[in-house]
């Protein structure tokens, strides 16, 4: 066991974990923040995308011990009180969202892509989400969504 220390929606966590255990064990099992999705395992669906730093990061190939001393932001951090975050609001404005398995997980992807890029072309958002698999849309939605998101922090 190791004792590991996390800012995590800008609350600090002194937690006891497995030196093995991934973020997504933590968050989900640890802490209870089910918004983060748990799925392929392999960083292949994008589904349990947070950001740490800043940078979107699939939790569940992401020993959380090496998140110590880092900002983790997971969709329940991305709202301030009952205000949603922009992102958010942009995805319900433009009806991107449909069953919602995988929207947290676009959602902190699209943080993390505005983060880098803070005015991208279309192109750059498909290329942005191609890590996050969505069943549901034909992504056009979700690609309006964040052009809206990027306009609206501009």
């Amino acid at each position: 066991m190791l004792k590991v220390k996390f800012d995590i929606n800008n609350k600090i966590h002194d937690l006891d974990i497995e030196d093995s255990a991934t973020l997504l064990e933590i968050l989900r099992d640890k802490l209870f923040l089910t918004g983060t999705k748990q799925n392929c395992l392999e960083a292949e669906c994008g589904v349990c995308t947070v950001l740490v730093d800043g940078r979107a990061v699939n939790s569940c190939i992401l020993i959380a011990a090496q998140c110590e001393g880092r900002k983790i932001t997971t969709i329940e951090g991305m709202a301030d009180g009952a205000k949603m975050h922009p992102i958010q609001e942009a995805f319900v404005n433009c009806d991107a969202v449909q069953c919602g398995y995988c929207i947290p997980g676009m959602v902190m992807t699209a943080a993390g892509l505005l983060n880098e890029l803070p005015n991208p072309s279309a192109e750059e958002i498909r290329e942005g989400l191609c890590g996050t698999l969505c069943r549901c849309t034909g992504y056009n939605k979700i690609v309006e969504a964040v052009q809206a998101a990027a306009q609206a922090r501009q």
